[in-house]
């Protein structure tokens, strides 16, 4: 069984997918960690982010590992771990060129197929998941919320690591990745025809988790 759940920045994604994947004693597939962590490499080696052959080279260059590891998704760059560090401001912000790069996605994606491939269940969250990396997935869902609510949640996130962002800087941001998303020729943020949508705007995380649980436990015994 494959779930995705595709949307927009800040929209839950995350969260809900590593969430919902311990309910149902799944796999959870963190993507973005993985474009965070070629990010990571790239800035640790000095690569002109700009330069796709530069960054396919980065890539070919180090040894990514990608695991489940305690409800989450364990990151290590040439065996060693990186799972925190990924997570700053400025690979945050960087990831775009990784995400951008036609050539370095067609390679992740493979990455991401083999995580999945010969598991029992997944539950794999991104922004191309249901169209473009599992596009025969066995259920498919599409995160969003309004944009104000989106920075919000993103700004509480950066204040537990640190961070001191205006509230406005934050939806500034998460507004710019929304339209680099949308506008990139490879594998562009969009919704699965398919897919179920479900607005978090109002809904808290517990909320959204169980909603999405119980559409699966409906569509899997639809299908059975």
């Amino acid at each position: 069984m494959i779930i995705t759940i595709d949307g927009p920045a800040a929209s839950g994604k995350s969260t809900v997918a590593r969430l919902l994947a311990q309910k149902l004693g799944a796999d959870f597939l963190d993507t973005g960690a993985m474009y965070r962590a070629v990010t990571f490499a790239a800035m640790q080696a000095g690569v002109d982010l700009s330069v796709e052959e530069k960054l396919l080279d980065c890539l070919g260059a180090h040894t990514f590992q990608f695991s489940p590891r305690a409800g989450k998704m364990a990151v290590s760059v040439d065996g060693a771990d990186v799972t925190e560090q990924i997570r700053s401001p400025e690979v945050t912000a960087n990831a775009r060129f990784i995400a951008s790069a036609p050539k370095v996605r067609e390679k992740l994606v493979r990455m991401q197929r083999q995580f999945a491939a010969g598991r029992k269940k997944v539950v794999t969250e991104g922004r191309d998941q249901g169209t473009v990396a599992f596009a025969d997935a066995d259920v498919k869902f599409y995160l969003m919320a309004d944009p104000a609510e989106r920075a919000r949640r993103r700004q509480a996130e950066l204040q537990v690591r640190g961070g001191g962002e205006s509230l406005e800087r934050v939806q500034e941001a998460i507004e710019q990745r929304d339209d680099s998303d949308r506008s990139r020729a490879a594998g562009p943020l969009k919704q699965a025809e398919d897919a179920i949508v479900v607005d978090t705007t109002k809904l808290s995380i517990d909320q959204v988790v169980e909603k999405l649980l119980t559409l699966v436990k409906e569509r899997c015994s639809k299908n059975d």
